[in-house]
């Protein structure tokens, strides 16, 4: 599906963007330009990045952070 209309971004660029490594919105504006422009599609466009991320590790999204998902501790 159609995220943004404004740069035709779909979920599935979303969600590659997220295997490849995007692990923050701001940076999935920068690359993909999703929600920058008009600015209507940020919410949809915000819950299908989450829903990528928690996919994509899930531990992380259940409140474990990376490092710990990792097994590396803050030093």
């Amino acid at each position: 599906m159609i995220v943004c209309l404004c740069h035709r971004v779909s979920d599935r660029d979303i969600t590659a963007a997220v295997q490849s490594g995007t692990v923050c919105f701001d940076m999935l504006q920068d690359e993909l330009r999703v929600a920058s422009s008009c600015g209507s599609c940020h919410d949809c466009a915000r819950e299908v990045f989450d829903s990528a991320c928690a996919s994509a590790c899930p531990r992380r999204a259940h409140g474990t952070s990376t490092a710990a998902a990792v097994g590396l501790q803050a030093g």
